[in-house]
């Protein structure tokens, strides 16, 4: 048996035939042209039919699909009417008197190249768009076809160098046991698009994927990433049990999971979700969410070429707030900074962005745009169980100045003869410094929400997209787990209720940990919520609590991680 190892993407055991989806556009060679103009009327009218195709795409898509799951193929338009992708292939058509689809191949390689260069997993992946829509611009003046994944019959587990969203979009994703790229990551399509649909999936795994032979059986495991080749039939089946197997445990626990999270002596734990779309908070509810404890608005100023209106923002708010039935809905304000350029919103280049002006740090550098976001909230907030949350934050000094913005934004409202609302406001402690002052935060905000995987990065000095260093990326990391007991307990002293929204508050191993120091609410991706509130229900508070000294005594986050798995209780009818 042999293994290959990736990046998990997506939980869940898949066993089946491959299906290897290759696509790949023949070789361009330059070649002079004799008319420069007839180059560029060729290019334009492509643009034209490829941004048709799109539009006829994205309705398609939301009528199938949802809208959010659509809006890619709305972005993927804008590429067509970007200065930065169009315009560079007219110049270079132009400067090099070349044909338009070496231009195209030209230019669109070169930004991949860019946004495969930069640290963010959500920019790296926006390479895939990019050779996507390039692509299509390439095959429409080739005359060419494009291939996808409409073409499978039967029960497959898909293999490719990338899965663009032109590929995937009219696939039966019924017929799809799993999917597996040697490119991208965490945030590509193909990773969203299999754990939107539930689809076990392995991302980064290398070429030599490309090279296993159609139809052989293989077994992948979307969680650990891992797959498996030439499996003689025993461990197949032993695959297939556990497929079974926890799509009983996923059964058992969405059959419980609108009940509420409460502990063995009666403390009610509430248990929300993370999300970053208007699909994705009807996810919420389906998998027992008791609201949502951060939205990445980031979704709204990403891929686009001018930012989105004060009324485009408050439409969207109100909009994930009625789809969440009023429960609890927590706004992150805009996160952006040098590791995430905005078209319309230029920051001076940095060595390190993640150390940079990134967060609230960025938006109060930017009060027209912060303030335009500020708006748009407080009046989703009227009426509604809207709340504020800042991310980012490092000072004293910072928060009181959002909060100025905050009440100059109300002021602006109501002069316009409008209506705001009163919401809560809260920071994200993500920085080491935050949750170490946070008894003078406390005293500025109404809430504290832990964020894990920043402050696991800031407090272990390790990139969380450095592969070479993702072995001590660990949140179990008794270091970690301090400063959040720490914050913790400095908030309750001073009657600030908290809430952790990174990758730990998902993790069922650590919820009794996090229960024990007296978290308030645990905010995760929507699948994990079922598992979370049944861990819950199989505790109370004070044996919980127990824990917390032993397992942050331990030496390293290994040394923790076996210490919780000694503690696990087996599962309950009732949990």
């Amino acid at each position: 048996m042999k293994t290959i190892q990736g990046i998990g993407a997506s939980a869940g055991f898949a066993v089946g035939p491959v299906f290897l989806y290759t696509d790949a556009l023949p070789s361009i060679e330059p070649k002079r042209v004799d008319s420069v103009e007839a180059e560029l009327v060729r290019l334009r009218a492509a643009l034209e039919r490829v941004g048709e195709k799109l539009e006829a795409l994205e309705t398609e898509t939301a009528a199938k699909v949802g809208k959010a799951e659509a809006e890619v193929f709305a972005a993927h338009r804008l590429f067509l009417v970007d200065p930065s992708f169009t315009g560079e292939i007219e110049k270079s058509i132009h400067e090099h008197n070349i044909q338009a689809e070496a231009a195209v191949q030209g230019v669109a390689l070169k930004l991949r190249e860019t946004f495969e260069a930069m640290q963010d997993d959500y920019f790296r992946a926006r390479a895939a768009d990019i050779m996507d829509v390039g692509g299509q611009v390439i095959r429409e003046l080739m005359g060419i076809s494009a291939r996808g994944l409409e073409q499978i019959t039967s029960p497959v587990i898909v293999l490719a160098d990338e899965l663009v969203p032109s590929a995937t979009a009219r696939m039966d994703a019924s017929l799809v046991l799993g999917l597996v790229t040697s490119r991208g990551g965490k945030s590509g399509h193909a990773a969203i698009l299999a754990r939107s649909l539930g689809i076990p999936a392995i991302v980064g795994a290398g070429p030599e994927i490309l090279k296993i032979d159609p139809g052989a059986s293989i077994i992948i495991d979307g969680g650990a990433g891992t797959i498996l080749l030439e499996a003689d039939p025993q461990i197949q089946q032993e695959y297939l049990q556990r497929k079974k197997q926890q799509q009983a445990r996923l059964s058992h626990a969405l059959t419980n999971a609108a009940q509420p999270a409460v502990t063995l002596d009666g403390v009610r734990v509430e248990v929300a979700g993370n999300i970053g779309s208007m699909a994705e908070a009807g996810r919420v509810v389906e998998f027992g969410g008791e609201g949502v404890g951060l939205l990445r608005t980031e979704f709204l100023f990403l891929d686009r070429l001018i930012a989105p209106s004060e009324e485009e923002q408050f439409q969207t708010y109100a909009g994930i707030s009625d789809k969440l039935g009023n429960r609890p809905l927590i706004i992150r304000t805009l996160d952006v900074g040098g590791d995430k350029p905005l078209p319309y919103l230029p920051v001076s280049s940095e060595d390190n962005p993640f150390l940079g002006n990134r967060g609230v740090r960025l938006c109060l550098g930017r009060p027209d745009l912060f303030k335009i976001q500020l708006r748009a909230i407080l009046r989703a907030a009227h009426g509604r169980e809207i709340r504020i949350m800042f991310p980012m934050v490092t000072t004293v000094g910072e928060v009181r100045a959002a909060r100025a913005l905050i009440a100059e934004a109300r002021d602006e409202i109501v002069a316009a003869g409008g209506q705001a609302g009163t919401p809560q406001v809260g920071i994200m402690v993500e920085v080491p410094a935050a949750a170490l002052t946070s008894d003078l935060l406390a005293a500025e905000v109404d809430f504290f929400s832990i964020g894990t995987n920043d402050l696991t990065q800031y407090t272990l000095a390790v990139d969380r997209t450095n592969p070479s260093v993702q072995n001590i990326a660990d949140h179990f990391h008794p270091s970690v787990l301090r400063l959040i007991r720490l914050t913790i307990q400095q908030a309750h002293e001073r009657g600030v209720w908290v809430g952790l929204c990174g990758e730990l508050a998902g993790d069922p191993l650590a919820t009794p940990l996090l229960l024990g120091m007296g978290l308030d609410e645990f905010s995760m991706s929507s699948a994990s919520i079922p598992f979370v509130k049944g861990v819950i229900r199989r505790w109370s508070r004070e044996e919980a609590a127990a824990l917390v000294d032993s397992a942050l005594g331990q030496e390293d986050a290994q040394a923790v991680v076996a210490f919780l798995q000694q503690q696990k209780k087996p599962e309950s009818e009732n949990s």
